[in-house]
């Protein structure tokens, strides 16, 4: 079975983005990589994936001990479930301001086991300040990072494995790179 996993964007959205987020027309709109100065691999093009379940994690930091890390395994792509995209509208404020975190103990854990991608379902691994310097941090280590990613919690239903096939638009000299991103489970 195919499941899309990318956000598809409407005008209204484009409106919302454009009024919350500056970077949402410089390659940052709807389900997108944040490549920083790094060239997308295309073997990163099918990779098996994983989502962890991390709805119930709310008022603080997604932290280690909200996953199994143990599952990863030969996983490559690793995505996150919040629900945030369900709960809040795509472009509003709280999508952009209030959205969960990775705390910086899990995304280093992640980048120990050789991962590819860490996708999800919200605007970005930190907020404010911290977005784009982490964003940086995990390209310098090989690791991409999808965001908006929507029916993750289809993917939960079907035992959490998946393969991961993204596919970005080969646009170049952009921070951030629109795709595609389709889960067959």
């Amino acid at each position: 079975m195919l499941i899309d996993l990318t956000l598809r964007v409407t005008p209204q959205m484009i409106a919302d983005a454009e009024g919350n987020e500056k970077k949402a027309f410089t390659g940052h709109l709807g389900t997108h990589f944040d490549v920083m100065n790094k060239e997308f691999p295309l073997i990163y093009t099918e990779l098996l994936g994983i989502v962890f379940d991390v709805s119930k994690v709310l008022e603080r930091e997604i932290d280690v001990s909200d996953i199994n890390v143990g599952a990863i395994g030969d996983a490559k792509f690793i995505a996150f479930y919040s629900g945030m995209i369900e709960r809040e509208t795509y472009g509003s404020v709280a999508y952009f301001k209030e959205h969960p975190q990775l705390s910086h103990t899990l995304i280093d854990t992640l980048l120990e086991k050789n991962i590819s991608i860490i996708g999800v379902d919200f605007a970005g691994l930190r907020r404010g300040s911290e977005h784009t310097p982490k964003d940086q941090y995990c390209a310098d280590h090989g690791v991409f990072i999808v965001e908006n990613l929507v029916n993750l919690g289809a993917v939960l239903l079907s035992n959490h494995h998946f393969t991961a096939r993204t596919y970005p638009m080969n646009f170049s000299d952009m921070t951030g790179l629109p795709c595609r991103v389709i889960a067959v489970v």
